[in-house]
């Protein structure tokens, strides 16, 4: 029922935002907006994570993932570039994250492994008009899809500094499916480069 919800906002706050010319208006119709495909993504992670596989499927498939971990985890964990590695079913789990990714967003492994990753990588509540969450769900959700990888369009997503405060980042992310022999989807993998400093220079 909340899924429906979301999406029929979704539909009525786009309607809106094509109808009016009035600066104020959009800004909080796309505020609205924002929340909206938020709140979806996040019910839709939840409930499927990004694998669109059936679940009564799933369940019969027998996957070793430690056999295929393996088999990258030393370019995994020597790679200088941030790694992180997600399991595609519901909650979208964060199964692990190489030095890399710990340095440049400020997390360690021992804290996130095993959570949603959303929980860890929230939207910055701060700003209305945040997409990450929403759009990094969609892309995560295309490779669960099709089978193929996903470069995104770079993307402002902040994340919390050490102290707890969200402080601005902008990333280039590509988002890879790893499948096993048979072809099941059994891990994701989230490769980002931050390009902030690029960003913000061009302003």
């Amino acid at each position: 029922m909340q899924q429906f919800v979301c999406e029929q906002n979704i539909v009525h706050f786009e309607r809106l935002l094509n109808e009016t010319s009035d600066p104020t208006v959009q800004g909080t119709v796309r505020a609205l907006l924002a929340s909206a495909k938020r709140q979806l993504a996040l019910l839709n992670s939840a409930a499927s994570g990004a694998d669109s596989t059936p679940l009564e499927q799933r369940r019969r498939q027998h996957i070793d993932g430690a056999t295929i971990r393996r088999q990258f985890q030393p370019e995994f964990d020597s790679s200088p570039h941030p790694y992180m590695l997600l399991d595609p079913g519901p909650g979208l789990s964060i199964v692990d994250i190489n030095d890399a990714y710990a340095a440049a967003t400020f997390i360690s492994r021992a804290d996130v492994v095993g959570r949603s990753l959303f929980e860890i990588f929230p939207d910055n509540p701060d700003d209305p008009l945040a997409d990450g969450v929403s759009n990094l769900y969609g892309s995560l959700r295309i490779v669960g899809e099709t089978g193929q990888a996903h470069a995104m369009a770079v993307q402002r997503y902040d994340i919390r500094d050490p102290g707890g405060t969200f402080v601005e980042r902008h990333w280039q992310p590509i988002n890879s499916p790893i499948h096993d022999t048979g072809g099941h989807l059994v891990f994701l993998l989230h490769h980002v480069e931050d390009v902030t400093a690029q960003v913000t220079a061009r302003r």
